[in-house]
């Protein structure tokens, strides 16, 4: 037996052998390519499927660059990329010795999605957990993203593969979770705020799509999904609600041609300021 095991006090507090147990782990972080300097990294989840993380992604990232930030989006949906739809980008990204590069929207949102990469855009990728899991490690340090301010992550649902390589490996500032007016948010949003604890992630705040329908003759606002029960989930978390998106067919339809750049809602201003105040 080592002296280093004889000598131990299991007390660490009062104890003055330097054991592995003493030692900073590893740190599991990704090295970013040389060649790009990210500010912010923001993360946009869901505990469910179907509830437009990517069109809040894609609000926020045209949001912040209308304010002249330098923005980015990769794209972590590999099974399920849908930003390079939302934004009109076709054709394949390009490559050379210093690595992949991303490319630019209309108004200059640099994009990395799996979709850029293959030979039809609507090829399924039917890849395993570890495979996926590299290809979002190499987005981060093989793609040339240039000086960054704000790289939001579009995340798939749930708390499995992706997000935990999200959040291991690159150096996250901060999630913001999105949820739909139904009852059942709050066992979403609380599987999604449990692992962020688990992390060491700060939840910045939850935005709620599909919150409303507002008519476009009178400006009644109907809930068509019901109540909504985000305060009271915000006020049990002590989270900020950031945002109210509602239904609205010319959000879809800008989505759906490529041009949700063109949007000219107001409802995600909140949280804008709350990324540029971090």
């Amino acid at each position: 037996m080592s002296e280093t095991v004889e000598n131990c006090t299991h007390d660490c507090s009062s104890c003055g052998v330097d054991c592995p147990s003493r030692q900073e782990p590893e740190s599991m972080l990704e090295k970013l390519n040389d060649l790009s300097h990210v500010k912010k990294v923001i993360g946009v989840v869901s505990g469910k499927g179907g509830v437009g993380k990517s069109l809040v992604t894609s609000l926020l990232a045209t949001i912040l660059r209308r304010r002249e930030n330098a923005v980015a989006i990769l794209d972590a949906d590999i099974t399920g990329p849908s930003i390079p739809k939302c934004f009109g980008l076709k054709g394949r990204a390009m490559a050379d010795e210093n690595g992949l590069y991303p490319r630019d929207t209309k108004t200059g949102i640099k994009v990395m999605s799996i979709n850029l990469l293959l030979d039809e855009e609507t090829a399924p990728v039917v890849w395993r957990g570890p495979v996926i899991a590299g290809a979002i490690k190499q987005f981060w340090s093989e793609v040339v993203w240039g000086d960054v301010d704000y790289m939001f992550v579009d995340m798939p649902p749930g708390t499995g593969d992706v997000p935990l390589t999200v959040f291991q490996s690159l150096p996250v500032d901060g999630i913001i979770i999105v949820t739909s007016p139904q009852e059942l948010v709050g066992m979403i949003v609380s599987k999604a705020v449990e692992m962020a604890k688990l992390m060491n992630i700060p939840v910045l705040g939850l935005v709620e799509n599909m919150s409303y329908f507002q008519c476009p003759d009178c400006g009644k606002k109907v809930s068509l999904f019901g109540e909504s029960h985000i305060d009271e989930v915000a006020a049990k978390y002590a989270l900020s609600v950031l945002g109210r998106l509602p239904i609205d067919p010319t959000l879809a339809s800008a989505c759906d041609r490529g041009i949700i750049e063109l949007f000219g809602g107001d409802w995600l201003e909140a949280a804008a300021d709350k990324l540029e105040s971090l």
